[in-house]
């Protein structure tokens, strides 16, 4: 039976699922046959995610079952907005968004990488998180900055997590035995990188995420929306404290560090562990603060696209935090008061499978 395999690189792990594809009218995926999740890559260790892959092939053996293997690719800029089986000369190209989404696409290119050198007869597929989102009217995708910003330099609201979002509706319309083509949802995918997106007769109309995965909902490294003011505020601090951040590439990289890697839940309680920000949330004040801030930006992005979409058919929670413990669901539900006639709907997405469904397309037997 043929076989489709599935990356998912994140800085530090590469996630892996091999699905099953069943063939009769059309071809389907049938069912997991294989899963894991290599943790704690660090190339400076030894572990880095081009030595898992080669783990995985010798532990895999015979490789002819495997007709195509996909990756979650991040950003792929107004470039890249369906699936596309990747080559050397397009995995140039995604390059240049590496700085877009710096937590994120370095680490999905690596996989490619290798996959194209040991799986090189094998069709390798990205499908991009900003793809779903690439229909946003025009009134949530432009940014009131200089036109000449949009048109001549791309700089636009791509959105982000749009392979989870996909998911969610096309699981809540078969769950809820409705089409997709009327179906009001607000979805959100709360974990690591956190989004609200507000979902119109199934198609995407806006999204908390923006140019890059730092924009919208508080994260847990990231600060989600933030006075442009504030920024030019902190690369003055950074300049007055250090004078080598003069140069602009060092005022690029902390900046950058700041708002990627030191910001969020992070930066207000001092560790970026979600778990044990509720675990300590009534006896430490930091962690209440924070805990309080990000349950605050939830409530706004839900409050204004439940008035954006008039009627919504289900709040839909999902992502590590959004359907792990129901602490934050609680919060919300408890302060919304208007969302307690609304379905709230908590489904454990599968990135993996969205993707294997993509990668069919590029099947031939």
């Amino acid at each position: 039976m043929k076989q489709v395999l599935v990356f998912n690189s994140g800085s530090t792990s590469l996630k892996y699922k091999i699905f099953s594809i069943g063939k009769d009218n059309a071809l389907k995926v049938v069912k997991v046959v294989k899963e894991g999740n290599f943790k704690g890559l660090r190339e400076d260790r030894g572990t880095s995610h081009d030595a898992a892959i080669r783990s995985l092939l010798r532990s895999l053996g015979n490789l002819t079952d495997i007709a195509a293997i996909g990756h979650r690719v991040v950003h792929g800029g107004n470039e890249f907005v369906a699936p596309t089986k990747i080559d050397q000369l397009n995995l140039r190209l995604l390059e240049k968004y590496n700085r877009l989404a710096p937590l994120h696409n370095p680490y999905n290119l690596m996989g490619i990488k290798s996959c194209l050198v040991y799986f090189s007869n094998i069709p390798n597929v990205a499908v991009f998180d900003t793809a779903f989102f690439k229909t946003l009217p025009l009134k949530a995708k432009i940014y009131p900055i200089p036109f000449e910003y949009y048109q001549k330099f791309g700089i636009e609201r791509f959105g982000f997590h749009g392979i989870s979002h996909q998911y969610l509706v096309d699981t809540v319309a078969a769950k809820l035995k409705k089409p997709v083509a009327k179906l009001n949802l607000i979805t959100c995918h709360l974990g690591g990188g956190c989004s609200v997106a507000a979902i119109k007769n199934g198609q995407p109309i806006d999204i908390s995420l923006g140019y890059t995965p730092m924009e919208g909902l508080v994260m847990t490294t990231r600060p989600g929306d933030l006075d442009p003011g504030v920024i030019l505020e902190i690369q003055e601090i950074l300049i007055k404290n250090n004078p080598k951040n003069k140069e602009s590439e060092h005022l690029l990289f902390e900046t950058n560090n700041i708002l990627n890697k030191e910001s969020g839940i992070k930066g207000l309680f001092g560790s970026d562990h979600y778990l044990k920000l509720l675990k300590v949330k009534d006896k430490s004040p930091r962690a209440k603060l924070a805990f309080d801030i990000f349950i605050y930006r939830l409530e706004k992005y839900i409050s204004a696209y439940w008035g954006i979409l008039n009627k919504v058919d289900a709040i839909v929670f999902s992502g590590g935090i959004g359907s792990g413990k129901p602490a934050t669901r609680r919060a919300v539900v408890k302060d919304l008061k208007f969302l307690n006639k609304t379905k709230i709907l908590v489904i454990k997405t599968d990135e993996e499978l969205a993707i294997a469904k993509e990668c069919l397309k590029f099947i031939k037997f």
